[in-house]
């Protein structure tokens, strides 16, 4: 077979894996996002009814990631062993019923005491996708799918922000229930059904696969196979070598800054809108959409031309640099509605774009065994920047009126970030296999 039709045929397959996974997966992390966010959107509200100010909804939405953090690594390795139908199952009924829980909070403790309880049933969430899809798609196809994936964000703010908006104004009232509560008693419930519905969709491996032939399913096997035989004797098979290897702890820190810009933007853009002008709830939610559609844009833009080529470091850190450069310039938009939503789409679009492209870093660096053991530390370290950033955005709200002195932070420190991206990743390190770095530095 030669070069070319071998390339087709390749096309063929991972294009029918990409038409049946991601669809299922796709719909699960808009959900997903959803659940988490929502608590954004209903601020607009909860506040007022629970007697809580802004330090206070900081810490309850930070308090997701405590749980998420303190569950990620086992999480992740249970996964690994028992496969990802059974933990789809696990952890999307449970977040589902959580949020649905959430509608009988009364005081802000019971609001902080299940938020923790929600990020540690969601913990293993995406690591868990991110390792399954390391199962199925080789390194050089991974750029495009992971974007086509991580797409799910921004979908999630087309279609929650309009959809939070017309439950909390339309319903508010209704049997008693403020608009709050319809939120997450109508936004909890899809998650349940997805969690049982991905043990009949979603199949563990290509091996399992009844929808492949046995043809298809040993061209995907010799594929994912000349992907791995490119890394070298020193590459990091067990879990112990990656804990022990500075570069897992410089990812992390390197995610951590990139999750505490993610959070930042999808906790408080309903009051950043709000606070310059931006009044009414619906409208809220549908400028929110708005962004999160040219988001969703921008990410499969940026995607496909990473892919072309073949280069991921400086794509994440341009995009790291915009997301900075906006955060420093919101305050001297705070007059003007139209570039305070410009600052916010470039925002969007940088952030989610990189958060994609980062994860084609580390899974191009970590071999099969060790995989779900180092995307679950670099996820559950960098998810520590979740619990710090609306923590620290609500505190510096609090102490000085303005959510700006704390985005300005976070833009600082995803600035560092990026610099450490190119700074420090920027060798080839003798126990990290040649294709990586390749990939990683060309």
């Amino acid at each position: 077979m030669t070069n070319a039709s071998s390339s087709s045929a390749d096309d063929a397959v991972f294009g029918k894996v990409a038409r049946r996974i991601i669809p299922f997966l796709f719909v699960c992390y808009v959900v997903n996002f959803i659940d988490r966010v929502n608590i954004g959107f209903a601020k607009l509200q909860l506040l007022q009814d629970l007697k809580i100010d802004d330090a206070a909804f900081g810490i309850a939405a930070g308090m997701f990631f405590v749980g998420y953090v303190l569950f990620e690594l086992p999480s992740n390795l249970l996964a690994a062993r028992i496969g990802v139908r059974k933990t789809l199952l696990r952890i999307m009924v449970l977040w589902g019923s959580l949020t649905v829980l959430l509608m009988f909070v009364r005081n802000s403790h019971a609001l902080y005491a299940l938020r923790f309880l929600l990020g540690a049933a969601e913990a293993g969430f995406f690591p868990g996708v991110i390792l399954y899809l390391t199962y199925w798609f080789p390194d050089k196809r991974r750029g495009r799918i992971m974007s086509l994936f991580v797409m799910a964000v921004p979908l999630a703010g087309i279609v929650g922000g309009p959809l939070a908006g017309s439950i909390m104004s339309g319903l508010h009232g209704a049997l008693g229930l403020a608009g709050w509560q319809w939120l997450f008693l109508i936004e909890g419930i899809p998650a349940i059904a997805l969690g049982i519905a991905a043990c009949f969709v979603l199949d563990d491996r290509p091996a399992d696969a009844r929808w492949l032939s046995d043809s298809e399913k040993a061209q995907i096997a010799v594929a994912l196979r000349a992907g791995r035989a490119q890394q070298s004797a020193d590459a990091h098979a067990r879990l112990a070598d990656v804990l022990t290897n500075p570069r897992i702890y410089v990812m992390s820190a390197i995610y951590f800054s990139v999750f505490m810009a993610m959070n930042a933007i999808g906790f408080w853009i309903p009051t950043l809108l709000r606070q310059v002008g931006v009044h009414h709830i619906s409208d809220i939610g549908w400028m929110s959409g708005g962004i999160s559609m040219c988001t969703a844009i921008g990410i499969v833009l940026i995607g496909r031309h990473s892919d072309r080529r073949m280069e991921r470091r400086w794509h994440v850190a341009v995009c790291g640099f915009s997301v900075a450069a906006s955060f420093l310039l919101l305050p001297f938009t705070a007059n003007s509605i139209a570039l305070t939503v410009a600052l916010l789409i470039v925002a969007s679009v940088g952030i989610y774009a990189a958060l994609s492209l980062f994860w084609t870093i580390p899974t191009a660096y970590l071999q099969e065994g060790a995989a779900a053991g180092g995307i679950a530390t670099i996820t559950a370290i960098g998810a520590i920047g979740g619990a710090v950033s609306p923590w620290l955005v609500g505190t510096m709200k609090a102490l000085t009126g303005s959510l700006y002195t704390g985005l300005s932070a976070i833009g600082v420190l995803l600035a560092l970030g990026m610099v450490m991206l190119l700074w420090i990743l920027r060798a080839p390190s003798r126990d990290a296999r040649p294709a990586a770095d390749a990939l990683v530095n060309r």
